[in-house]
């Protein structure tokens, strides 16, 4: 690195297109070593910590320095609700706070440590956290463990008929709602792996989600990623969602596709 010092480690809980975690424990133990600050993006996979059952992915999280953490992703919580969440107190203010007088004067009769907008950029903004604490009420964090717990049987569900049908393959193993797969068309059954291939799996993906927004039926992402081409991208997080959707989505996809 020549000259340059490291001074933070950026980790994530739940990648945007695989859903991937890195390991929280040993990326700790060497920022603890370095004495580096560790960021923890669990915009995405934050919420698995309402699962018992599914929480172990985001081992070592709590001795991270910073969090994001997005709760109106695998959570359901209304757009928007972000959160931001850092280990030392009175850090935001120090690095946020402009003091405005016609805004923060001290001497109100409240406590004014209620007064957020001096701790955040967004100052004057809704507060995000309040649909959070709205909902939490309602649910309850058993209630969020259902929902979170369902989407992963859902993902477990679509990944297992993934397995078992002739014409899909799988891009990974999934690690949270994020399942990744490419649809087969016969036709390119028979042809044998290497470039050819690949360059006409990367239309077949495009072309069936086009026949699906004309059809109005169904609505599911695509995307290439590094050195893989197109494949399809579902994620659950709706809690209306069940198995026998997942059918009919891969129904759909062999019926706009067999024929490519």
């Amino acid at each position: 690195l020549g000259d340059h010092i490291p001074l933070y480690v950026s980790a994530t809980a739940g990648t945007t297109v695989y859903g991937a975690f890195d390991p929280l424990d040993s990326i700790a133990d060497i920022c603890e070593k370095y004495g580096l600050w560790m960021h923890v993006d669990a915009a995405w996979g934050g919420g698995l910590l309402m699962s018992r059952k599914h929480s172990f992915k985001l081992n070592g999280i709590e001795r991270a320095n910073s969090v994001t953490w997005n709760p109106h992703k695998l959570m359901g919580v209304p757009l928007q609700c972000s959160a931001f969440l850092i280990c030392e107190k009175g850090l935001l203010q120090a690095c946020n706070q402009m003091c405005a007088g016609y805004l923060f004067q001290p001497d109100k009769q409240y406590d004014t440590t209620y007064d957020t907008g001096d701790k955040t950029i967004q100052c004057g903004r809704h507060v995000d956290v309040f649909k959070l604490w709205l909902m939490w009420k309602a649910k309850g964090t058993r209630g969020f463990e259902i929902l979170i717990n369902k989407s992963l049987e859902l993902a477990e569900y679509l990944y297992k008929e993934l397995n078992s049908r002739e014409n899909f393959e799988l891009v990974f193993d999934p690690e949270l709602t994020n399942v990744c797969f490419w649809y087969i068309p016969p036709n390119l059954r028979r042809i044998p792996n290497g470039p050819e291939r690949e360059k006409l799996l990367h239309q077949v993906a495009p072309k069936i989600k086009a026949r699906m927004i004309e059809e109005g039926m169904t609505m599911v992402s695509y995307q290439p990623h590094g050195d893989k081409v197109n494949f399809f991208r579902m994620v659950f997080s709706n809690p209306a969602t069940r198995k026998s959707d997942v059918d009919f989505l891969l129904e759909e996809i062999e019926r706009l596709g067999k024929d490519l």
